[in-house]
């Protein structure tokens, strides 16, 4: 399993910061959110950074650069600094085509879930703490439509479509335990990053 270039994906709150921050820290994976460089994008256009105009750029970003266009970026970015870090990972990819685009360059993707209501939990407790205090201050049936909305594409290829990413993972982990510590042990074992105790 190549484990130089990873993709994580998964439903929100299951927990792709906490793998992404895991592989940063520990490891020397340099880290890129997709998330992170949307808002960037929009912040600089001076537009909202909520969920819905982070999926329409993303979509805008597709169909004028292709389907794999984030994870292209995040590998160049990489391999302008590929003797400072051990590998890259890149998350969280919510298209097919970036799925498609880890393969393609030999790297693994990466499947997290948990119960709906965990993360729902996990999300309103953290949300000032990931600077997202007022885009997460939703009800827990807002944050139930917002996922099913981000399942199946709306509208053309270049939609959102989680369900086909998640179609395309090679590693899937539960993370309904309240342990970060033993979340992390779980992901260092699936990804063989090393020796872990059990």
């Amino acid at each position: 399993m190549n484990t130089q270039i990873i993709g994580v994906a998964g439903s929100n709150g299951s927990g792709k910061d906490t793998v992404m921050q895991l592989l940063s820290n520990k490891y020397e994976y340099l880290f890129i959110s997709v998330t992170d460089l949307l808002a960037a994008e929009l912040e600089k256009r001076g537009e909202p950074t909520d969920r819905a105009h982070k999926a329409a750029l993303s979509a805008e970003w597709r169909r004028e650069h292709g389907m794999g266009v984030v994870v292209q970026k995040a590998y160049e970015t990489w391999e302008q600094q590929a003797s400072t870090y051990k590998g890259v990972v890149v998350g969280s990819l919510r298209h097919p085509g970036e799925a498609d685009a880890i393969h393609e360059l030999g790297g693994t993707m990466l499947w997290i879930d948990a119960d709906p209501r965990v993360r729902y939990e996990r999300i309103q407790a953290n949300a000032e703490a990931r600077g997202r205090a007022i885009e997460d201050a939703i009800t827990f049936e807002q944050f139930l439509a917002d996922e099913e909305r981000e399942k199946y594409p709306t509208g053309d290829a270049a939609t959102l479509s989680t369900m086909a990413v998640k179609e395309r993972c090679d590693l899937f982990l539960d993370n309904d335990g309240e342990s970060i510590e033993g979340f992390e042990r779980t992901v260092e074992r699936v990804l063989e990053l090393g020796e872990t105790e059990d």
